[in-house]
């Protein structure tokens, strides 16, 4: 991955741009030298029946490499999020499942069998859970721990 070739994201959302939604950008973008773009859009929500929005959502998710579910969006749009992730499975597009923010609350049972894996509000649990399940990277890292000896 490198800026020529960033990773390309799909997050999960109902046509509004929720606190969730640029709490997964904030992560991804304080996170160094993790490229991506990102294909959702929910500022653009199309005219039409419910048809016409899971066809748009279709063309968001096609050409991603890797989908970001957010699992608040199953207490307010259950049958929404269920269809994204229905979807990107049957295109073959990991899932990332984000657990609920803040919150000590169970992910429905039925969504968490549509992801691929389960990562925690955390910059670096979120972009290795990306790099994984998108790219096959693998993600081993060491932290330093520096002290002094009395």
């Amino acid at each position: 991955m490198s800026q020529a070739n960033p990773l390309r994201l799909f997050v999960t959302h109902a046509w509004e741009i929720s606190d969730d939604y640029l709490r997964v950008f904030e992560y991804l973008e304080s996170a160094r030298t993790f490229f991506y773009r990102n294909y959702s859009t929910p500022e653009q929500r199309p005219a039409g029946d419910k048809e016409a929005l899971r066809e748009n959502l279709r063309r968001q998710i096609h050409p991603v490499e890797a989908v970001i579910a957010l699992s608040s969006l199953s207490d307010t749009h259950h049958e929404l999020l269920t269809f994204q992730l229905l979807y990107a499975q049957a295109d073959h597009k990991p899932v990332v499942l984000m657990k609920p923010f803040g919150a000590r609350k169970d992910v429905p049972r039925a969504i968490l069998d549509l992801a691929d894996e389960v990562a925690e509000w955390d910059e670096r649990a979120l972009v290795d859970a990306i790099r994984r399940t998108a790219r096959h990277e693998d993600t081993a890292r060491w932290d330093t721990i520096e002290f002094k000896l009395d």
